[in-house]
């Protein structure tokens, strides 16, 4: 099953549970019927995703309430490589890359299509204003396309890696917070 039609189908189960068993919110308030069926579904759905197969990529997860762009940047056997746009909605994840990762050092650029935010970097890559994939990093603005500062990420040679997109900085800059197999930035 493609990883948008999981998410979609588990989100699609949690919201047929709140209207089933009344865990919706009325004047503001939380209803707190029935919180043990509420408890048993969780840990069936942990037991499930606990038992699903290790998926090796490169995610995305936009921790924001806003709609973000992001490109990626890496060095393929031809050369460097930049690629673009993801959409990823607020509060989702999307796979840039599926499967194991082939590269040790990948590149993220990322703007907040909404605010008008962006997670960058030092690393100065070119870009498109429509979807791209664009060979080189050199000379961009000479072949038609945008330079962008783009983050580096060092996997460790993982076979996958998240990076977590968040509400600081609100523009510009790149903190990255790393965890295994997880920058948060």
């Amino acid at each position: 099953m493609r990883p948008e039609f999981a998410e979609k189908g588990l989100r699609e189960m949690q919201m047929w549970f709140v209207r089933a068993f009344g865990m919706g919110f009325a004047g503001g308030r939380r209803k707190k019927r029935l919180a043990l069926p509420l408890l048993v579904l969780g840990a069936g759905l942990g037991a499930i995703a606990a038992t699903s197969p290790a998926r090796a990529d490169f995610r995305v997860c936009n921790a924001t309430q806003n709609l973000v762009g992001v490109g990626i940047g890496y060095r393929a056997k031809a050369g460097w490589i930049t690629e673009g746009w993801w959409h990823i909605e607020g509060s989702t994840c999307k796979t840039l890359i599926e499967g194991p990762l082939s590269s040790r050092f990948y590149y993220l650029y990322a703007e907040d299509a909404e605010r008008g935010g962006r997670w960058d970097g030092p690393i100065n890559m070119c870009v498109a204003e429509k979807e791209f994939k664009i060979a080189g990093v050199n000379d961009c603005v000479a072949r038609g396309f945008q330079r962008a500062g783009f983050q580096e990420y060092d996997t460790g040679e993982q076979a996958s890696w998240m990076v977590q997109l968040t509400d600081e900085p609100a523009t510009g800059g790149a903190p990255a917070t790393p965890a295994p197999g997880t920058n948060s930035q």
